[in-house]
């Protein structure tokens, strides 16, 4: 029955960081710095809101767009967090993660043809999905310049099948966030063409340089903001992410998403609720844990040679691949073999990550500092 199948869906593969990670799990005394899973638990509160929940009953339905109250209180957040107004009742949207809600927003404004504009290397959800709409990726290769997706790359590449640019910031896999001066050039560029902005924001939070400017303050009505509690919150299983559009825009979203999941867990929202008023610092202290150990991996990373850029927001670095005799897969392979360490290779990001490789510090110190003795021994013994 094989022949059966979708073509497009045959057509697309598991995550390659997935991919990856299944095929060394079980590898006896490996260190994984694969996975961007924070490695904090759920704030205590957060948990006892959905306890809370369950035992009051709220385990039916909820409104298609989610509880109003968690509707306003995302829109107060962003509201708080990055002066963004948003009308919780027709403007927010509350997702099963913000995986789902890359998803509506694409099946709501592509059309079979359409072109999108990725920054290569990228994170390897969005691709994917465009291609089931009969969409078309198309990526602007940001690894020639310290991985910033500027306005005069994305110009190179409108054409007049543009429909969307994907700008996921700050960024999985090179950690990069992008500037207010480079939001503005970028929202000069687009304003009043025919062209969506899909802002993946799901790492507003963990930024450490600067602070996160959201594009949809510049350029409102041509842009959907992608949010949600998976990295802020250490709350991935939950499956709470946030979606922001203009109403005219939103209206057609909520279709989409009603006819996908109807709407998000009840008991999660509520947790999202209390995280999002009694929380919303909750971030706090986990950015302060990840800003030290980002600093430790630098630090470690440029005592080794190796051609990296400092990363100012997520929890990854991107790096070279300090031999070009080998692909990125190789590389990482060898690692596990030799070394005891995974790693995530850089094709896993699109053919513009080939040449690099991805190391999460979601993990703890202890952790980190194993791994970086591991492959620092490994490139030793190669010298």
């Amino acid at each position: 029955m094989d022949h059966l199948i979708n073509q497009r869906v045959k057509d697309i593969e598991i995550s390659g960081i997935r991919k990856f990670f299944n095929m060394v799990a079980g590898t006896k005394d490996m260190i994984s710095l694969t996975i961007g899973q924070p490695d904090f638990p759920t704030p205590l509160h957060v948990k006892e809101a959905a306890k809370q929940a369950i035992d009051d009953n709220f385990t039916s339905y909820t409104h298609n767009a989610g509880d109003i109250r968690l509707r306003e209180a995302a829109a107060s957040f962003v509201k708080t967090k990055y002066n963004l107004t948003y009308n919780p009742e027709s403007e927010v949207i509350v997702t099963s993660g913000a995986s789902e809600a890359i998803d509506i927003a694409f099946r709501t404004i592509l059309d079979e043809g359409s072109e999108v504009i990725l920054p290569g290397p990228v994170y390897p959800g969005y691709e994917p999905i465009i291609k089931l709409c009969g969409a078309v990726p198309v990526h602007a290769d940001i690894s020639k310049n310290k991985f910033r997706f500027t306005a005069e790359l994305i110009e190179e590449h409108i054409s007049e099948k543009t429909r969307c640019i994907v700008l996921p910031y700050p960024s999985n896999p090179t950690g990069v966030s992008l500037t207010l001066e480079e939001l503005e050039q970028i929202a000069a560029l687009v304003k009043g063409k025919d062209i969506f902005i899909l802002a993946d924001e799901i790492y507003s939070e963990l930024i450490y340089d600067q602070t996160h400017h959201s594009i949809a303050y510049l350029l409102r009505e041509q842009t959907v903001v992608i949010n949600g509690l998976s990295k802020s919150h250490s709350m991935t299983g939950w499956r709470i992410g946030l979606l922001f559009a203009p109403a005219n825009l939103a209206k057609h979203i909520l279709k989409v998403h009603q006819y996908n999941v109807t709407c998000a867990a009840s008991v999660s929202q509520m947790a999202a609720l209390e995280a999002l008023t009694a929380g919303i610092d909750d971030a706090v202290p986990m950015r302060q844990e990840y800003a030290k150990r980002r600093d430790y991996v630098y630090d470690r990373l440029v005592k080794m040679n190796m051609d990296v850029v400092k990363p100012d927001g997520a929890f990854y670095f991107f790096i070279k691949i300090p031999d070009d005799s080998m692909t990125s897969f190789e590389f990482a392979l060898t690692l596990v073999e030799k070394a005891g360490v995974a790693v995530v290779p850089g094709s896993a990001f699109s053919s513009y990550g080939e040449g690099y490789f991805r190391i999460s510090f979601a993990y703890s110190m202890e952790t980190l500092k194993e791994g970086l003795n591991r492959i620092e021994k490994y490139l030793t013994a190669k010298v």
